[in-house]
């Protein structure tokens, strides 16, 4: 049974949503240059903004570091963020209000006590965070470097870590849907966190990002960055895991990007072209898509 007051948010959210959309000119702006827009049809995108003004309209956007916020920027990482939810519902991301935006990437003083005692304090230069029932943190020299299906989202990255925080901490195992069975889950990442810890050990060149090794959870918000960023890599590298995510998420990328491609399989378009990677002269994407051919908080750290 539903409860008046989920009632009432509902009727005051349809009342919203008739009342006007994010207006068509700063929606275009948003969704413009990234192709992981591109690949959904009309009605999704409509479900996109539908849920991306609620977004804009009740989360708190807040500046730090010098950050100048406007409607567009608001927009783009609300549509960034709703992505996730697009077939779910805007109350998966209950029980949190702002989202703080720096220019670039910020600082984080850290301090731990080691075996014998003795205190050690560093600092950290992240590009995004998450706190349990707390703010969502992020660069928007980052957000702006996310969408282009490269493999890296550092807004989806820290939704996914909004949506493992629904039933507590950020451990990789989160609240699941209805005939999902929570011990394939379990098992599934289970081994496939082991397995990818095991190549990094070994120093394996992995075509996914080394960080999804911290913790569960980091591999939980990696995979799904990869996921909806260059589905058909989680699919090679973890098929189990994609099939899984598939259902969680209750969306199908690789379907996304199979529509998309062009009739003759030799014909070429720049947006399908990845950038350089952050780590100079290696691109983990491109050289995973040539090996097929031919064969508490929680932050991301800049350069990972």
């Amino acid at each position: 049974m539903i409860s008046p007051f989920r009632l009432l948010r509902r009727r005051r959210r349809r009342k919203l949503l008739r009342q006007g959309l994010i207006s068509e000119s700063t929606w275009l702006w948003s969704l413009a240059g990234l192709r992981i827009f591109d690949l959904l049809n009309n009605e999704e995108r409509e479900r996109l903004r539908q849920l991306s003004t609620l977004f804009v309209h009740e989360k708190i956007f807040e500046p730090a570091g010098g950050m100048i916020l406007d409607d567009r920027v608001r927009t783009r990482i609300a549509a960034l963020a709703c992505l996730p939810i697009l077939n779910l519902d805007f109350d998966c991301y209950d029980g949190w209000r702002t989202v703080v935006v720096y220019p670039g990437g910020f600082i984080r003083p850290r301090s731990e006590f080691d075996a014998i005692g003795v205190m050690h304090e560093w600092e950290d230069v992240l590009t995004g965070e998450s706190w349990e029932r707390g703010p969502v943190i992020l660069s928007w020299a980052d957000v702006q470097g996310s969408g282009h299906c490269e493999g890296y989202n550092v807004v989806i990255h820290e939704m996914a870590h909004k949506l493992d925080m629904l039933n507590g901490a950020a451990d990789g195992f989160p609240n699941l849907h209805r005939g999902m069975a929570r011990r394939v889950w379990t098992d599934a990442f289970t081994a496939a966190f082991e397995d990818f810890n095991d190549r990094v050990d070994q120093e394996e060149k992995t075509p996914i990002d080394p960080y999804a090794a911290e913790a569960p959870g980091e591999f939980f918000a990696v995979l799904s960055e990869y996921f909806f960023e260059a589905p058909d890599l989680v699919r090679m590298e973890y098929p189990e895991i994609y099939d899984l995510l598939a259902q969680f998420y209750r969306q199908d990328p690789a379907a996304r990007f199979r529509s998309s491609l062009p009739a003759d399989p030799f014909q070429t378009r720049d947006a399908q072209a990845p950038r350089e990677s952050r780590q100079t002269g290696h691109n983990p994407l491109r050289e995973a898509l040539a090996d097929a051919v031919s064969g508490d908080d929680h932050g991301r750290f800049e350069n990972d």
